[in-house]
């Protein structure tokens, strides 16, 4: 099931899980804009400098009035541990269920890597108003220098 919400729709409000077992929405995020960066594994290079870099500048974005959350299929105890191993302060959740947010986005697609085909997370992020409307969207995101690059859309809204 793909939605792919674009530009001016509301983010789907499916609930996804915290690492300590509770439930985040997108709605949750209203009243302010939010920043909500999709990633494909928890420890894995890229991931681990994406979610690095967004936490680094997590004191930036919560002075922005921007609230920020990191998103893959990994369990909430797996991100415990990620979190723990790399001093992350970007709030994490797990959108591990079948039809989840990232399911509804038409994120959660099928990948080819070296001749095997899987079912991945394209490395997406969203900017969302303080309404929940989708303001902007990175596809298929390259690390380097994207937390920059969102933050300084955030505070541009």
């Amino acid at each position: 099931m793909s939605t792919e919400a674009g530009i001016g729709d509301p983010m789907p409000d499916i609930a996804m899980t915290t690492p300590e077992g509770g439930t985040i929405r997108p709605s949750d995020l209203a009243g302010k804009p939010a920043v909500i960066f999709f990633y494909p594994k928890d420890d894995t290079p890229g991931c681990t400098t994406e979610n690095k870099d967004f936490s680094a500048l997590s004191g930036e974005f919560a002075k922005a009035g921007v609230h920020l959350l990191g998103v893959s299929k990994d369990p909430p105890a797996k991100h415990q541990k990620f979190i723990a191993k790399h001093d992350l302060s970007a709030p994490l959740a797990s959108d591990a269920e079948e039809g989840g947010l990232s399911d509804a986005l038409g994120i959660w697609t099928e990948k080819k890597n070296y001749g095997r085909t899987y079912m991945g997370m394209v490395r997406t992020t969203y900017l969302l108003d303080r309404d929940g409307k989708i303001a902007r969207v990175w596809n298929k995101v390259k690390v380097k220098g994207h937390a920059e690059e969102v933050l300084a859309a955030a505070k541009a809204l």
